[in-house]
């Protein structure tokens, strides 16, 4: 199987590592087989594919989509270093509000495959780094765009900061968690 699928403690979060064939020439993977995500319950219907470049010490997120429009993203870093962040906004779930952080990176070639529920975001950690995300569920919906702001006290994630991060302007204002309205969240 060219995938080994890594269940981590937060239900649905899954890191997926590749079998990388390498030779002289360079390398050779598969970065998504949907008969290998579907034997291991993963069950996706792809509907966007976004990409990102980002330079050192820029903060992407927290974001999401409320629903109906929630979305799954499988994340995969094609160049630089990524720490990934996903955050479980799942009301009912035993981890609601628990986050886990990833090293996604173009040496690795690591994915990550969140599900609907969860808030994504990223901090750069190499000069650039480019971030490919396919995404289930639904299209982009700026009524339904949501976020929290990266350094929420309730959520306490920690990034290892010692420096202020590049935030976008939209990034800057995200509210905290305790601000949003229970119908936000999943």
């Amino acid at each position: 199987m060219p995938f080994n699928f890594i269940k981590t403690e937060i239900e649905g979060l899954i890191l997926i590592q590749p079998e990388i064939f390498k030779d002289g020439r360079g390398y050779f993977f598969e970065n998504f087989k949907k008969s290998d995500f579907l034997k291991n319950n993963i069950e996706v219907d792809f509907v966007q594919e976004n990409c990102s470049k980002s330079t050192k010490d820029v903060l992407r997120g927290l974001h999401f989509q409320k629903a109906p429009y929630a979305q799954g993203k499988l994340i995969t870093c094609t160049k630089g270093s990524i720490t990934d962040c996903a955050v479980d906004l799942r009301q009912n779930s035993k981890t609601f509000k628990k986050y886990l952080l990833f090293n996604l990176n173009e040496e690795n070639k690591h994915s990550l495959f969140i599900p609907k529920g969860f808030a994504h975001g990223f901090l750069t950690l190499s000069d650039e780094a480019c971030i490919s995300y396919k995404i289930t569920g639904a299209e982009y919906n700026k009524e339904a765009e949501r976020g929290i702001i990266y350094n929420d006290p309730e959520l306490n994630i920690n990034w290892n900061l010692n420096f202020k991060p590049v935030l976008s302007d939209k990034d800057k204002i995200l509210p905290e968690l305790s601000a949003l309205h229970k119908e936000d969240l999943f």
